[in-house]
């Protein structure tokens, strides 16, 4: 995982990418880098370090790059170890070209093969670098027509950013299978792995979907598809501020988000109870098997609700791995139900599952939190656990919103089955009301907790006994 951000408009460019940088170092901290075209967009200036975005930073204290257009990236290695020849952004041949990517590409090797042999070389050992000489090698005079033919020839998973002297005036975005936002602004436009990276630019923002491009000048964005057809996409505006994506005073974001807990399970509570018409309760009569589906943290809550799901709607439930799932021949029909579980709603294992068990029949509920996010759009349910921004990268207040959604899940299917009645149905919700004020109350022994980790945290195994 990777982030990049992109930027065009009327502001010094570096600023801005690094500040996004900064919001994206979640997605990688391995290295990181810029390219950005100079004043007179002639040439394209690389600068790129090993280490955190603050030792770019730092590199970069003191020098005035003053180009408006530029791409940047934040680096979790994939192929290649950290360095600075593998760290983004990279360069073609004649240096016209730059490029940023996130994802895998899959044919990357024998794209390179035919690359040498017509005489590129290469400088890391990236399957990113690829891209950047396969847009130069294809240039027929027009940079989108050459990114749809390049897009043609890409294996994989990708979000990719280009920028080039022969068309100084535009970014290009595309997107398969990996995250991209185009934010929208007054005079400046912008492309980024996640929303928090330019958000205190612009609150308007355009979801890219898979295999669709972005091309963007400072005054407009046009979205098309693969084929190179225009597409009009309706711009959402984010009702969350920076300050949502910030630390808050914490020393790090995985704390503040454990303390974000009891507002995240009320803000789920609320959310679900003002949609229980979902019509997914609707569909369970028909239903005769559900298939949990999910990777990470999100498939050890899918474990918890496979037993609530079972007591209370009386259907049994397999938990699968989505990355196992996808390649196997599970049994699945229009009797089956997918549960798909994601925070990000971008995970390409999860997402990619859920599409072949909907190409089969099954219907597909997805438990997501990212509003708008490919997987939501993708299912023929959903049921958002309204976390907000997730920054740290092990799951705190998602994970357990995510248990509060699959138990509602439970509860509501088994009302609507008639395995439990109206009143144990209320008497759960008035519980569930309470929990936010229990977990405050655990969380007010903060400094108990930490005598008890400092104590412990050489265990290797815990065994945990609980009274209920």
């Amino acid at each position: 995982m990777c982030g990049i951000v992109g930027y065009i408009g009327h502001r010094k460019a570096v600023p801005v990418l690094l500040h996004g940088l900064q919001r994206l170092e979640y997605r990688g901290y391995d290295s990181a880098g810029i390219a950005v075209l100079d004043e007179n967009k002639k040439q394209i200036i690389i600068e790129k370090q090993v280490g955190k975005v603050k030792d770019l930073q730092e590199y970069l204290w003191g020098k005035d790059i003053k180009g408006s257009i530029g791409i940047a990236h934040t680096r979790w290695a994939t192929h290649g170890p950290p360095s600075i020849e593998n760290a983004h952004p990279h360069i073609s041949k004649s240096g016209t070209i730059a490029v940023v990517h996130n994802g895998i590409i899959e044919n990357h090797a024998s794209l390179k093969e035919m690359l040498i042999k017509k005489g590129y070389t290469f400088k890391s050992q990236t399957d990113t670098e690829v891209i950047a000489h396969l847009v130069e090698d294809l240039y027929d005079g027009n940079l989108l027509n050459t990114v749809l033919k390049v897009a043609k020839q890409l294996e994989g998973a990708y979000a990719i950013g280009v920028i080039s002297t022969l068309e100084p005036d535009k970014i290009i975005g595309l997107r398969k299978g990996s995250p991209l936002i185009v934010g929208l602004g007054e005079g400046e436009n912008f492309i980024a792995s996640d929303i928090p990276a330019v958000l205190e630019y612009t609150k308007r923002f355009i979801t890219l979907d898979d295999e669709e491009i972005a091309v963007l000048t400072k005054d407009k964005v046009e979205i098309y598809d693969v084929n190179g057809n225009k597409k009009e996409k309706k711009p959402f505006t984010v009702n969350w501020d920076i300050a949502a994506a910030e630390k808050g005073g914490y020393k790090h974001f995985m704390l503040k988000e454990i303390y974000e807990q009891p507002r995240t399970i009320t803000d789920t509570l609320t959310g679900f109870f003002s949609n229980l018409d979902n019509p997914v309760f609707r569909q369970l009569d028909r239903i005769q098997n559900i298939v949990i589906i999910a990777c990470g943290t999100s498939y050890h809550a899918g474990l918890v609700g496979k037993f609530w799901i079972e007591k209370y709607v009386k259907i049994p439930v397999v938990v699968d791995y989505a990355s196992e799932f996808r390649y196997r021949d599970f049994p699945v029909s229009d009797k089956t139900l997918i549960i798909a579980i994601s925070q990000s709603g971008e995970t390409a294992d999860t997402r990619f599952a859920a599409i072949d068990a909907r190409k089969k029949g099954a219907k597909v509920l997805s438990i997501v939190n990212v509003v708008g996010s490919s997987l939501s759009r993708e299912s023929d349910y959903v049921l958002y656990t309204y976390c907000g921004p997730e920054i740290g990268v092990a799951a705190t207040k998602t994970f357990t919103a995510q248990l509060i959604t699959l138990l509602l899940f439970a509860l509501k299917s088994g009302l609507e089955r008639g395995n439990i009645t109206a009143s144990e149905f209320e008497e759960y919700h008035k519980k569930l009301n309470h929990l936010p004020v229990l977990i405050n109350d655990v969380l007010k022994e903060d400094k108990v907790i930490e005598e008890i980790s400092y104590k412990y945290h050489n265990a290797k195994d815990f065994l945990f006994l609980v009274e209920v």
